[in-house]
């Protein structure tokens, strides 16, 4: 991944948080757990939130296959303090958003949505010139 990928995802995260208030931290993370950019409050470590997300990914992958329910779409993570969401962001990467609790769920999710979106843009976007 490029500088100016990199710059392209941060600012796509940074856009998710400003538009929705409701949304502490995000990051987009690579099926193996790898930290592509995130916007992350001070006392987060980067790497452990990608590795959290990698195991999450897994067993939400596996579990889906193994119960019949198809390919894995989002994971979805309740505390008594927000939520955390990880949405698949083409197929190479994870949006990963951490929501307040109290948040109208709905219209974040959809926020989150589009900006999995356009990440996924961004990185097959990137796919396509190295091909090239």
């Amino acid at each position: 991944m490029d500088g100016s990928q990199q710059s392209d995802l941060h600012e796509a995260l940074k856009r998710l948080i400003e538009k929705s208030q409701d949304i502490d931290a995000a990051a987009v993370v690579s099926m193996d757990g790898f930290v592509m950019a995130s916007v992350l409050p001070a006392g987060y470590e980067e790497d452990r939130l990608g590795a959290m997300s990698a195991a999450l990914l897994s067993l939400g992958e596996r579990t889906a296959q193994e119960l019949g329910r198809g390919e894995l779409a989002q994971v979805f993570v309740e505390g008594t303090n927000g939520y955390v969401f990880l949405l698949a962001a083409g197929e190479d990467a994870v949006l990963n958003a951490i929501v307040r609790r109290g948040s109208k769920l709905g219209l974040v999710l959809y926020d989150i949505r589009n900006a999995a979106k356009e990440i996924a843009a961004i990185i097959d976007a990137n796919l396509q010139v190295e091909y090239e």
